[in-house]
């Protein structure tokens, strides 16, 4: 019963994640295909270049619920309920299908079965997931995260920032407020994940051909 249980959280989350916000509402929006343009992602910060302010604000929106949804799911199959603030709940199995609901919605986003296995980065995917984990985490590293892009209008100098502090604030939060181990781990595999998927904009970064927040692509 229990390995049927982390089967049906695994297959919801990664689901919920998979499903193309990105190209869903570049199409509608802009009637253009999100993966022909740009960085080729479906994320709020590639959907900006191509289809505008708007429809990146839902993109950004409905991204972030795709990685908090799968944990309230995981949550009510687990305990039959849900607590939102982090390091409350004493039961280890459902900590623990919180976190894996959360990773598979990352990875749906990155290789969504609806797009033959691409996707977009999971950034917001991961901090909707984190919010629902440990909202103060979340909050801590979505402000790191904007402020970072906001200063160098680099997105994916912010994601990367921000995913590392969100994993940083939460050691002290683990060891000192006795936090769950398992969202440390969450953070950590989120922080690493999204260090990896930036690999081709580090690389631009250190170039300088890195591109800014705002820039429209020629459709």
């Amino acid at each position: 019963m229990i390995v049927a249980k982390f089967a049906v959280v695994i297959l919801i989350g990664y689901l919920l994640g998979a499903v193309p916000f990105g190209v869903m509402i570049a199409r509608r929006s802009a009637n253009v295909d999100v993966t022909s343009f740009g960085s080729g992602k479906t994320g709020a910060t590639n959907v900006l270049r191509v289809a505008g302010k708007k429809a990146a604000a839902m993109v950004l929106i409905l991204d972030v619920l795709k990685g908090f949804l799968p944990v309230l799911f995981a949550a009510l199959i687990f305990n039959g309920d849900y607590m939102l603030t982090g390091g409350t709940s004493p039961w280890v199995l459902s900590r623990t299908a919180q976190v894996m609901a959360a990773l598979s919605a990352i990875a749906g986003h990155k290789w969504s079965v609806f797009l033959h296995f691409k996707g977009g980065r999971g950034v917001a995917t991961f901090f909707g997931g984190l919010l629902a984990l440990c909202p103060a985490a979340a909050l801590f590293g979505g402000e790191i995260l904007f402020l970072g892009a906001c200063m160098t209008r680099y997105a994916s100098l912010g994601s990367i920032s921000g995913a590392i502090a969100a994993y940083a604030i939460l050691i002290p939060l683990t060891i000192l407020d006795g936090f769950p181990v398992e969202y440390l781990v969450y953070a950590l595999v989120g922080a690493v994940f999204i260090i990896i998927v930036h690999r081709d904009n580090i690389g631009r970064l250190l170039a300088g051909t890195e591109r800014r927040i705002g820039e429209r692509v020629k459709l």
